[in-house]
């Protein structure tokens, strides 16, 4: 393997540009025109800084003078932010049973509202397997528990989805409400 294949990662600077001429660009963005590769090489180095190809494709590279160093610290403190600022929304999951008792809601409401307001999905699963009490009093117990979870929900959260009918495990995923701008 190539030593120099380590080096091909960013843009071809200085030295390392091979068109016989290059459109070039000042440190302050005004344009110099098309000159010799050399020409431009000297210009830079008499400046303290370097050549840059910015955009290689066309007949005549666009290289711009500046400081390399500074400018990929720029654009790595550039890619950080943009990377801290991120929201990342996570799938957070609430088991109830179907016949819950109303303390028992609230207070997985409370915990499921906590959710939305961090800006969390949240996905609200009824645990049905081998519940005799479900087929006992009907299907109807588990759409009812939901309708009174959207309810308690109110304008704070959005319904996004619900389970197939002929899933085994019943559950509605719940979005936070867009806020208001």
């Amino acid at each position: 393997m190539n030593r120099d294949n380590r080096r091909d990662a960013g843009p071809r600077m200085n030295n390392r540009i091979t068109s016989k001429s290059v459109q070039v660009i000042s440190a302050d963005g005004q344009n110099l025109g098309i000159m010799s590769t050399a020409d431009a090489i000297a210009m830079a180095a008499d400046m303290g800084l370097d050549l840059v190809e910015m955009n290689a494709n066309g007949p005549t590279p666009i290289t711009k003078i500046m400081d390399y160093g500074k400018f990929k610290y720029e654009q790595k403190k550039r890619a950080s932010e943009a990377k801290k600022n991120q929201k990342t929304t996570e799938m957070k999951e609430v088991w109830v049973k179907p016949f819950i008792e109303e303390n028992d809601l609230n207070i997985k409401m409370k915990k499921v509202l906590e959710f939305l307001g961090d800006g969390n999905k949240v996905k609200i699963a009824v645990m049905t397997k081998g519940s005799k009490k479900v087929l006992a009093r009907g299907k109807d117990a588990v759409p009812e528990l939901f309708a009174r979870i959207l309810e308690i929900i109110g304008e704070r959260g959005t319904l996004e989805s619900k389970s197939k009918p002929d899933e085994r495990t019943k559950s509605i995923i719940v979005a936070p409400a867009k806020a208001a701008k």
